[in-house]
This record gives C-alpha cells, structure tokens and sequence, in this order.
C-alpha cells in the first residue's frame, strides 16, 4: 500500500521500507549520468509550511537526490509533520521517471540557530555536486531545481545562483496586505538591479539557492574554516556569497527560477529582519569588524550594498529637509508653489510603476502600491525607520543577537520597532519649538538657503531616478 502525493504534471509515491532493495537496485541500474544535488532544509518552527515546501521539492520536474530537512530549536510540530514525508519517493513525470529520499534530522538545542543547521546539512551531502539550500517556508515553481541546475552546469566558473524571489500575496490584506506589496516591490526592484549588473548576484540568499560543492570547498580552504557557513556573522549568507566571489567564482541570480518565500506581515517582524539584515551588511562592509572579518568595502558584492545605504542616506535627508522646510515656510506664511516640486514624485511613480509592471506575477495590489504614491511613500519612511535603528546598533558598539531579537518579534514580543517613530517625533518637536524661537529675519535666512539645497539635491535624485526608468531592462521579468 502506498501513498500518494497529487503534484502538478507529475505524480510521487512513498516507496515503503520493505522496497527498500528495490529502490537502491532500480537507482544503481540508472545508466545515464547527472550531476547529484544535495538539498537541506534548515528548519525552526516551521510546521505551518515545511509540508507544503516537501511537496514543492517533491512536485519538481527535477528532484533533488536528497532531501534532508534539519530541524533546529523548535518547539512547534515540524519534526512531526516533515516525518510524514520521510523515506524514498518515486517521482513520475512527463519528462521521467526519478528517485529521492528524504531524511528528517531533529538536532534540538543548537547556540548556532540556522547556521548550525546549515552547516551539519552540509556535512550530510559532502558526495554531491551541488548543494541547494531552501528555508523552510519557500516554496518554488515546479521547474526552479531543473533551471538552476542547467544554469550553474552550464558554466563551471558559477559558484551559486540564487532564483528569483518574491512572496505570494494572494491571501494577504489590510497591514499584512499592505507590507508584503512593500517587500514585493523591494524584492522586485532588488533583483532587477542585479540583472542588469550582467546577473551577477551580491547576495545569494538561502532561501532557495544551489551552489557548487568545490565553490563552497574552495570558500573553506582559503578562509580557513572547517565549515561553509560562520556563526559570527549576522548575515551569513552575504558572507559566504562575498568569500565565493574571493575565491574567484562567479555569483549569479537566476534568469527563470523562481521562489516564492515567506514575507513579513507585522511591523515588528518586518522591522527585526531589516535591521538584521542591515546590520550584518554594514558589518561586512566596515572593515575589521567581528574580530576575525577583515572587512571589504571595496569588495564588488559590497559595492552595491554602500549604493544602497548612500541612497537610503539622501532619501531620509530629503524628506527630513522637505517636511522641516515646508513647516517653517508655512509658519512665517511664506511658502509659495511651485509646480516643478511635482517632477520628482511623478518620476518616483513612473519608475514604481515599471518596476510593478516588470514583475513576473504582478497583481492588481502591485500596480495600485506604485501608481498611488502614498503607499510606497510610507513604505519607504518604514523602511528608513530600519536603516537607522540598524546604523544606530552598529554606531553603539554594543553585542546584541539579532538572530534571538528577530525570533521574539515573529512571536509577537518586543516594542523596539516603535522607536524610530517616537525618536522622529521628539526630534521635529525640538525643531519645531528651536524654530520659533529664532527671529523672523534668521528663519528668513534659513529657507532661503534651504529650498535651494533641497532642490539640487532633489534635481540630482530626479536625474538618478529617470536614468533607472529610461534603462533597458532586456526582457527580464522579476
């Protein structure tokens, strides 16, 4: 008796143990040869999604060799629900008939959370090819493995490749609803940035990217590690995608294999993984941090990462100098529009708009976020929100585990996301009270020099602006 899983254009079996002959028989009389990937799924609370990721792995045109799922610190029903899936699987589909097994590792307490994780699921698939890493809440299009595996065999230079990322948002409404569009816009753009850079890819995330056994060795060899994945490291996937790079491979974001990962549907939550994220890329970019991490800022996977950071600088400069000149302007009845003020914002909506158009699964939440302008406005004030909360941990010198901090938030605790606002608040207030207590003729002076720095400024993002939407984007679809 056998159970089946229903997948799209295919159908897969659970061989029972007592075909366990049978099975290893039928795989050693393959006589065509491949290349072997070794999956592992690092697993931490994931029983909410783990089967539906099994499924998508096991629904795939080309299946993993292996499938190990390494659950870690959990306390929810993981181990049980992936062990469901355990054993040998016989995939058929229109293309062939293929085999896999999947393995459930539950390692318990681990300090080192989900590089832990990674790294004893690396241990497991040292006889393979290629390594593909998946998070436990990705679930990718049913052709992503069969896309990546062309791609990274096609060219023995590539080291990793990364899919395409974005986050289904067909269930979401109100806030969540409201913060996933934001983080598929980002994702969006993000991606679209790195295909025009030739698809090279400054980060391969692990949500659910292959990379190459001896790219990964090499990586090893020349950091000294006796593991891919280091624990001191915010950010460990930007790491080793930097010290692949350093050993001289190529990192690359896919041109057709896509994933859809796990989105952020809580201020909190979303504020704990950007300032994560944020904060480990400015560690790798400021050198000699970490002790043992000697820092790259020129480094060509953190090239782009300082572009971003100087950009979010002039963004949050301009619209602190915006909103402190135009309440001292009304204040003295001394503002007078101007219809050119209305440019930048129409460039700002031409461009969102093109990124929303050049989403491979856009939807109408899409287009209404970029076309709107208020939407993606606030989003952008959340996000600088992030940007300087992580500047500010970094700034402070103080050791904190952002890994811990991000898992409180998803579990609903924690009020640290709130300080940004509160800190802009009392930070307007004081200028707004300095403001009127300064003579009229000083005020004067003050906007009279202002306006004019805020327009060069402005001017200079306008022209930046239109560069990105006057651009080529060669058919990529993100």
């Amino acid at each position: 008796m056998t159970d089946t899983i229903a997948a799209p254009k295919a159908y897969v079996t659970r061989v029972e143990p007592d075909a366990d002959n049978d099975f290893i028989a039928s795989v050693e009389a393959l006589s065509v040869q491949r290349a072997t990937i070794g999956c592992i799924i690092p697993a931490y609370n994931e029983g909410e999604s783990i089967a539906q990721v099994l499924e998508s792995l096991l629904a795939q045109s080309r299946v993993p060799d292996m499938i190990h799922v390494v659950v870690n610190n959990t306390t929810d029903d993981t181990v049980a629900i992936a062990s469901a899936y355990a054993g040998p699987h016989r995939v058929v589909n229109a293309a062939r008939e293929q085999f896999t097994e999947v393995f459930v590792h539950d390692i318990g307490k681990n300090p080192d959370k989900k590089v832990g994780a990674l790294n004893y699921g690396f241990e497991l698939v040292e006889g393979c090819d290629y390594l593909l890493g998946v998070d436990g809440d990705t679930v990718a299009d049913a052709d992503a493995v069969q896309r990546l595996e062309e791609e990274i065999v096609s060219d023995t230079r590539i080291g990793g490749i990364s899919a395409i990322y974005t986050i289904d948002d067909t269930r979401m409404s109100g806030m969540a609803g409201f913060l996933v569009a934001g983080q598929r816009a980002q994702f969006a753009a993000f991606n679209m940035q790195n295909m025009l850079r030739g698809r090279n890819m400054a980060v391969l995330g692990g949500q659910f990217s292959i990379f190459s056994m001896k790219a990964l060795h090499q990586a090893m060899i020349d950091n000294h590690q006796s593991t891919p994945w280091v624990k001191d490291s915010e950010v460990e996937d930007s790491l080793l995608s930097l010290q692949i790079k350093s050993a001289g491979y190529l990192t690359k974001i896919s041109a057709r294999a896509r994933a859809d990962v796990g989105g952020m549907t809580t201020l909190r939550g979303l504020d704990a993984q950007q300032v994560k994220w944020n904060f480990g890329a400015i560690e790798l970019m400021w050198p000699g941090q970490r002790g043992d991490t000697k820092g790259q800022p020129l480094h060509p996977n953190l090239r782009l990462r300082w572009l971003e950071n100087l950009s979010m600088l002039i963004n949050g400069v301009t619209r602190l100098l915006f909103v402190l000149l135009l309440v001292g302007s009304l204040s003295i009845h001394a503002f007078v529009f101007e219809p050119i003020w209305l440019i930048a914002p129409a460039v700002a909506i031409l461009l969102n708009l093109r990124i929303a158009l050049s989403m491979h699964r856009r939807d109408a939440k899409d287009i209404l976020f970029a076309a709107l302008f208020v939407p993606s406005e606030i989003y952008m004030w959340i996000r600088l929100g992030h940007f300087v909360r992580a500047w500010s941990k970094f700034l402070s010198r103080k050791q904190v585990d952002n890994w811990a901090a991000q898992a409180k938030a998803e579990r609903g605790s924690g009020s640290a996301f709130i300080a940004p606002a509160v800190i802009a608040v009392l930070v307007m207030a004081v200028l707004v009270l300095g403001w009127f207590l300064l003579p009229v003729i000083i005020q004067s002076s003050i906007l009279w020099v202002g306006w004019p720095i805020l327009g060069v400024i402005t001017a200079v993002q306008t022209v930046g602006m239109l560069f990105k939407l006057l651009r080529r984007q060669r058919g990529y679809r993100v």
